[in-house]
């Protein structure tokens, strides 16, 4: 009997170890064979999304058999069955929407009108109250070396709309850790997580495009999404006339639903090159800048799935210039409507988890959804290597 439950205990520690297995697919263009970035991976029988890094991988523990929805603004729409993942890392290639068109559409209103709209509709259509399951990752580089790492798995109970996304935030697990030796912290710069649900679900970030002197200052042209015939594009960009230091602006949005389902911006070299650098003491000198935020629709459903931003500059002290770079990435890994039950205790009321002390439960990092690059893994890696 004692002999038959050992080999009992192997089998079943056998089982389910087969049912929790790390695959990885790697995203490719079918035309160009190009790793394609930030497309939406969604495991249907968990719920759990997943997001493409720069070289296309997407990694993620399988457990038990599911369908996999990959969506990107880009390509067509495909489901798999996990089954039909046979290898440990599968190539799967992605069709090309590109229809060959440039189709600029006329319209009687202002493209800033026309935003301004879309702006308001999808503010009253982003799903609330809700819960958004997050994970934040944050690289920090001083003077061309990363200093100093951040990530955590945070819970976003999202409950008004009006005016200002309010919400409670609890933090599950965390970790801050510095990569170098005397990291002076005062030059870290990370999400400030008491306002950012009020940023992305008030749309802040496309602000400097609503003001009054932004039609003339801005190029606005609406477009058919050369890339999807199903989405049309909004872009803006500053013009001769712009005195200040401008992103150029993308809007992907779903004209029948009115909804925005992608916001990018960045800043051209030839804002950066017209701008005269600053040389006072406690100026900041810009020499990288992007965002992009990807917003979903899931029946009734539509919320924030992921955000990506990005700032390099230089700061000039007295003791000299510093060069900062900041990357950091907001994945929603899970979406509910249900609400959690805290207690106030509990409530994460600081701006960046930097400031708050380490608790690891888990190896959340591997199950987080984001996938790091290879460069990426390597400070993990260390990180992972020091414990």
């Amino acid at each position: 009997m004692r002999n038959i439950l050992v080999l009992f205990s192997i089998f079943l520690s056998f089982a389910v170890s087969s049912q929790n297995v790390e695959k990885t697919i790697l995203l490719k263009d079918k035309e160009t064979n190009l790793p394609i970035e930030d497309a939406t991976i969604l495991i249907l029988k968990t719920k759990q999304n997943l997001l493409s890094n720069s070289e296309g991988k997407v990694s993620f523990v399988l457990k038990g058999t599911s369908n996999i929805e990959i969506t990107h603004t880009s390509y067509t729409a495909i489901t798999i069955r996990s089954t039909s993942l046979k290898e440990m890392e599968t190539i799967i290639y992605l069709n090309n929407n590109v229809n060959g068109l440039d189709e600029i559409i006329l319209t009687k209103r202002h493209p800033q009108k026309i935003l301004s709209s879309l702006i308001e509709n999808s503010k009253k259509k982003l799903t609330v109250p809700a819960r958004l399951k997050v994970y934040s990752r944050e690289f920090f580089k001083l003077n061309g070396e990363y200093s100093y790492y951040n990530d955590g798995l945070i819970n976003f109970q999202i409950y008004d709309r009006v005016q200002k996304a309010n919400s409670n935030i609890l933090v599950e697990q965390n970790r801050s850790i510095g990569l170098l030796d005397n990291v002076n912290t005062s030059d870290l710069l990370g999400y400030n997580l008491n306002d950012i649900m009020e940023n992305y679900y008030n749309f802040k970030y496309l602000n400097p495009l609503l003001e009054s002197v932004a039609k003339k200052e801005f190029d606005f042209l609406i477009k058919v999404y050369s890339k999807n015939k199903e989405y049309n594009i909004i872009t803006a960009y500053p013009n001769e006339n712009s005195k200040r230091l401008s992103d150029d602006f993308s809007i992907i949005y779903d004209p029948k639903e009115k909804l925005i389902i992608e916001v990018s911006s960045v800043i051209s070299p030839n804002e950066l090159a017209k701008t005269k650098e600053k040389t006072a003491i406690g100026s900041k000198n810009i020499y990288k800048s992007l965002f992009k935020t990807i917003y979903k629709i899931d029946n009734a459903n539509y919320y924030l799935v992921s955000s990506k931003e990005e700032i390099g500059f230089e700061k000039i002290e007295k003791s000299g210039t510093k060069n900062i770079e900041v990357r950091n990435y907001f994945l929603t890994t899970n979406f509910s409507t249900k609400n959690y039950s805290f207690k106030d205790s509990e409530v994460f009321k600081d701006k960046t988890l930097y400031n708050k002390k380490n608790v690891v439960l888990s190896d959340y990092w591997n199950v987080s959804g984001l996938t790091a690059t290879d460069e990426e893994q390597q400070i993990i890696n260390f990180i992972d290597s020091r414990d």
